[in-house]
């Protein structure tokens, strides 16, 4: 909670949060008091794959890991009002989410390592990310993509003139001596 504090307090508009380890009672709990604070913010709360919780908490969002999902079943299951994220690591991860028309932007990634979210999945550098946008273009897929995984403020320009919409961090932020000033510098490099 203290970490959706410091994000609200330095400007953060989007909070998810991923937790595994808790039952549904320490989750909503959790969930409760980070929505209070998003609510005193004006920040919009995304959780992790919960699905199930989304009725029992001021949630705007789920964000789905699982990029072999039904997103059109997922959909469904939790209506139009919320916000629905999809991972990806490949263009063909895109493609097979873009046809659900189902998701409103996809978390594509990691940049680099990251021991936020260890993975065995390729890292895709700057390159990456222009070879997918690239091939998003050509292929007329317009959902905004967010990169994830290991992104540090040096690589902001580096992702927006790849053509990213957006990043998501976490160790960056989080792990840093001044959590608040780590938000900032990331703030003020997007455009």
């Amino acid at each position: 909670m203290l970490q959706a504090q410091l994000a609200c307090e330095a400007g953060a508009k989007w909070i998810q949060y991923r937790c595994f380890s808790k039952g549904d009672d320490e989750l909503l709990e959790d969930i409760n008091n980070i929505s209070a604070i998003c609510d005193d913010w004006g920040a919009t709360l995304l959780v992790t794959d919960h699905i199930r919780l989304l009725n029992l908490a001021d949630i705007q969002g789920v964000h789905i890991e699982d990029m072999q999902a039904d997103f059109l079943q997922i959909r469904e299951l939790i209506g139009l009002d919320k916000t629905l994220g999809a991972s990806a690591n490949t263009i063909d991860d895109i493609r097979r989410i873009a046809k659900s028309h189902a998701v409103d932007y996809i978390g594509c990634g990691p940049l680099r390592a990251t021991s936020t979210k260890p993975n065995n999945y390729p890292l895709l550098g700057i390159g990456g990310y222009e070879e997918i946008i690239t091939a998003m273009k050509s292929e007329g897929i317009d959902i905004p993509l967010i990169a994830v995984g290991g992104v540090l403020a040096t690589d902001v320009s580096q992702l927006e003139e790849a053509g990213v919409y957006g990043i998501a961090v976490s160790a960056a932020v989080n792990l840093s001596h001044d959590p608040g000033k780590a938000y900032k510098e990331f703030y003020n490099k997007l455009h």
